[in-house]
């Protein structure tokens, strides 16, 4: 079985002693009571709600599973009880607006609150976030009168929220959807059509789901220029804001997955149901986006909250499963054999996790808190700068994320080698669980193309100072210092080939887009290493500077000795795999392979 407490000092370490976020939240308009001695309070409560509620609910939810009858789809058990807990605590509204009854946490704390729920039980977590990015997509588009009737019920948890895009014939390239919207004369409009993939489009958690559905109009152009967003709640709401009338849309059955078995995946069927316009006409996708991004954040955090509960578990395991001695003579001469955390290639296993999870979180946060600005500070040129630094990152930490939790699942299951691959251990089902956040919110692939084909050339690499300036700026101040040069050094070299591989990416791929096509995943992993070793930098030098905790500094500092030394040199092979561009991809015919 997993183990996970959640890892609150790492946590706080990284809000007050890195980010200082204790001292730049409540300096911006909005925040001003949630300093230390609040978010400290509420993280705690979330622990123990994660540890106490949730953890125990996730091997069990995912042994029984979502079940289906006559378009009704049931939770595990335990699981309506759950959440009903989750929302009387005001965990549902913790980041919304107080004006509809929720708590305005920053961005900041609430991605910590991701993170706890999704390594405590990543299907439950799923429907709470689905339930926000619905939330914030109609409070930034949405008309004054569906804000008042929607919004309130969204942040109590009372009303879940979708976000319906897939269709049997398309996925990524949303411009083939034939989903219809008609103009019914009284400001709203018949959905018809159908959607697949549809996580929590229904289930018994809450009296109502309200779905967020891309369709068209029909004088709508042709591709995603024609795609307008619609409001479609599964019952119709009476004057008084109870559940009316059922709306036109049912539940055509669910998925048979590989992991997330608690997570209800649907196929939706929309026959004439009532909807309203969120947005302009044919303007869905930049209305849908503003959900997308804060899902694709959210994805990444899911892939960290499972690698964190597979570092805990292997970490236990390695600790007390004896098998074979020490290289080196008897760790343990008292007893049978010693504990395999003795041996080096486990070491290497653990470290590779402990490594990249810890600047993983860094890398989360540095970007929340850059969210949190963006969206309330003062200053309009810091809140773009900001905003600059979000659009550049979210495709970084989206597949950077995610793959780190699958490579961190499938580490944890060699060290428990055969036990690993056995159920009731709980290994396998981390890497069951993690594998499509992958996938879903956008293909890591996908992610690469829109780093390299729309974030670079923004602004005419307006977006890429964001990172390089502040990065850059710290090699020149501390690439001397005695204490972080053996860090700073070799992070020096991996900024010096993503900036090469950056410039020769603008030229290639002005030239030839299949050049950026075909660079593109080795340049976002090029880029994520790097960015990872910025942290690490950053976090060697504010563990150094914390009073009275010696132990923790020095384990930081090896922490980060073993990334440059042992993760980091991959930027090397990266380079020359990225510079040998496309001809190696292209060259074969298709009907060669």
């Amino acid at each position: 079985m997993t183990v996970y407490t959640a890892p609150l000092e790492e946590m706080r370490f990284v809000l007050y002693d890195l980010l200082e976020a204790d001292k730049a939240l409540p300096a911006l308009p909005g925040h001003e009571e949630h300093g230390r001695e609040l978010i400290d309070a509420v993280l705690e409560e979330a622990a123990k709600l994660c540890e106490e509620q949730l953890l125990p609910l996730n091997r069990s939810g995912d042994e029984e599973g979502c079940t289906y009858e006559n378009g009704v789809v049931r939770t595990p058990k335990g699981f309506k009880e759950a959440y009903g807990l989750f929302a009387q605590g005001g965990w549902t509204g913790l980041a919304c607006a107080r004006e509809h009854g929720g708590q305005d946490l920053p961005k900041t704390v609430n991605l910590l609150i991701e993170e706890m729920v999704c390594s405590a039980n990543i299907s439950f977590g799923t429907y709470p976030a689905l339930s926000y990015g619905a939330y914030s997509a109609i409070k930034l588009h949405a008309p004054e009168e569906l804000k008042l009737r929607y919004l309130p019920k969204l942040a109590d948890g009372s009303w879940s929220g979708t976000m319906c895009l897939t269709e049997p014939q398309c996925g990524t390239d949303l411009g083939l959807i034939r989903t219809r919207a008609e103009p019914q004369g009284d400001g709203t409009f018949a959905i018809t059509g159908t959607k697949i993939f549809i996580s929590a489009g229904e289930h018994d958690l809450t009296r109502n789901i309200i779905h967020l559905v891309l369709a068209r109009l029909p004088d709508a152009p042709a591709g995603t220029r024609g795609i307008s967003l619609f409001l479609v709640p599964k019952f119709l709401p009476k004057p008084d804001g109870s559940e009316g009338p059922r709306n036109g849309v049912a539940c055509g059955g669910i998925e048979h997955k590989m992991g997330i078995k608690a997570a209800s995946t649907c196929v939706m069927n929309f026959d004439g149901a009532k909807g309203w316009l969120i947005g302009q006409p044919h303007k869905g996708m930049r209305a849908m986006f503003t959900m997308m991004n804060a899902a694709r954040l959210g994805v990444g955090i899911q892939g960290l909250g499972i690698a964190e509960t597979a570092y805990q578990s292997a970490r236990a395991y390695a600790r007390e499963r004896l098998q074979g001695r020490a290289l080196t003579g008897a760790a343990a001469p008292d007893k049978p054999a010693d504990p395999i955390i003795v041996h080096p290639d486990v070491r290497r296993l653990l470290l590779t996790i402990k490594s990249s999870t810890e600047a993983a979180r860094a890398l989360a946060l540095w970007v929340g808190l850059a969210l949190d600005v963006s969206e309330r500070h003062p200053d309009p040129q810091a809140r773009a700068e900001a905003d600059d630094l979000v659009q550049l990152m979210t495709p970084i930490v989206k597949a950077t994320l995610t793959d780190l939790g699958s490579a961190a699942a499938n580490h944890g299951m060699q060290v428990f080698g055969g036990h690993g691959y056995i159920r009731e251990w709980g290994m396998e089902q981390l890497v069951r669980d993690v594998r499509i956040t992958q996938i879903y919110e956008g293909t890591n692939g996908v992610q690469a193309l829109d780093l390299v084909g729309r974030k670079l050339p923004s602004g005419t690499g307006r977006l890429l100072r964001r990172f390089f300036h502040p990065a850059m700026a710290f090699v020149e101040e501390h690439q001397a210092d005695p204490q972080l040069a053996e860090l700073v050094l070799p992070f020096a070299k991996a900024l010096g080939r993503l900036q090469q591989a950056t410039a020769w990416l603008a030229q290639a791929g002005l030239k030839d887009p299949t050049e950026g096509g075909a660079a593109a995943s080795e340049y976002l992993r090029l880029f994520a290493l790097t960015a990872l070793a910025y942290m690490w930098v950053r976090m060697a030098k504010a563990a150094l500077a914390r009073p009275g905790d010696a132990e923790f500094a020095r384990t930081k500092l090896a922490t980060a000795r073993f990334y440059m030394a042992r993760v980091l040199p991959e930027t090397g092979a990266l380079f020359q795999s990225l510079m040998s561009g496309a001809k190696p991809l292209m060259e074969m015919e298709a009907a060669a392979f």
